[in-house]
């Protein structure tokens, strides 16, 4: 099975971040990998890897970084592939990697989500499959179809909770 998605970390300390998008895209039967490449500590090893992504079939790649958070923007200066960052909350809750992510120069875009939101990376990543994969595509569908029907139940659980002047 060769990965479709590359979830990139720092650090091993962004575990937690990368295990909710590698959770999702094992629901969703997208095969990946996770590899831990720092862009200070392995500048190297992280060119390396982005220059090879394309030819090895990554389809996107899900750069978690926190702090300075450069991670995301030298992978997207070094590959055509779709760049997803994925801030990590740390010092100043998580707003210095935000910014860092998404604030890149014109020319070298990086997609950005939420902090610590390795699930709406992984869901993202999907979306830019789906168009290639129609499998992709069905089961993200079918993830869309239960949020759905998760708010149909919490809506009628809310129908039977009862105060004075509630009025449905």
């Amino acid at each position: 099975m060769q990965p479709l998605v590359s979830i990139i970390m720092g650090s091993t300390s962004d575990m937690p971040v990368a295990d909710k998008a590698a959770q999702t895209l094992d629901q969703l039967h997208v095969p990946f990998e996770i590899i831990a490449l720092s862009a200070h500590r392995t500048p190297s090893e992280v060119e390396e890897f982005a220059t090879r992504a394309a030819e090895r079939g990554i389809g996107v790649v899900i750069a978690i970084a926190g702090m300075a958070a450069a991670l995301p923007g030298v992978i997207a200066a070094n590959t055509p592939v779709p760049v997803i960052g994925v801030p990590v909350k740390g010092m100043l809750d998580g707003l210095d990697a935000l910014l860092s992510i998404v604030q890149m120069p014109p020319g070298v875009p990086v997609a950005t989500v939420g902090i610590n939101a390795g699930n709406n990376a992984a869901l993202l990543a999907a979306q830019i499959l789906a168009p290639q994969h129609s499998d992709i595509a069905l089961r993200l569908a079918e993830y869309r179809s239960q949020l759905n029907l998760k708010i149909v139940k919490a809506n009628e659980a809310l129908r039977e909770e009862r105060y004075a002047f509630k009025t449905n």
